[in-house]
């Protein structure tokens, strides 16, 4: 009975955070997505591009850094099935977390700006491949609380 209880809590838990994620990424990327890296030295603006809208990398900033959250979500509780089970099905799963978050925090419009670049160029094509991960992120979560 409290195992049936605890689902919905976790549930909630996740689905707040992952909002919290997704409006503090969307308020950084909004304000500093063609921003200069550095006051003191300007660098010039991406080329103009009339097709390259802002809004696919402002939600490409927004999918990403929920990917990132469903990872860690998706670390813990396999963690967590693995020191219960033992399974090296779970072992394998818990690699596959750990490298894609790796992977997504590599590829994070954050860590790219950190380190003073800007995407460009790319449209649409820079945020489809993050909408598919979010996906499979999502069922494979869901599936962890089955």
């Amino acid at each position: 009975m409290e195992n049936r209880m605890q689902k919905p809590m976790i549930a909630l838990v996740i689905l707040i955070t992952l909002a919290a994620v997704a409006l503090a990424a969307a308020s950084w990327a909004a304000s500093t997505l063609y921003q200069p890296f550095n006051p003191l030295q300007p660098q010039p603006p991406p080329p103009n591009n009339p097709r390259d809208y802002q809004f696919f990398y402002v939600a490409k900033t927004v999918i990403s850094s929920v990917d990132i959250a469903l990872l860690a979500f998706l670390l813990i509780t396999n963690a967590d099935i693995f020191r219960k089970t033992r399974s090296k099905f779970t072992f394998a799963l818990l690699i596959f977390s750990v490298a894609f978050l790796f992977k997504d925090l590599a590829a994070s419009p954050v860590v790219i700006w950190a380190f003073g670049y800007r995407p460009s160029g790319l449209g649409p094509f820079a945020l489809l491949p993050d909408i598919f991960e979010f996906v499979v992120l999502l069922a494979l979560l869901y599936l962890n609380f089955e």
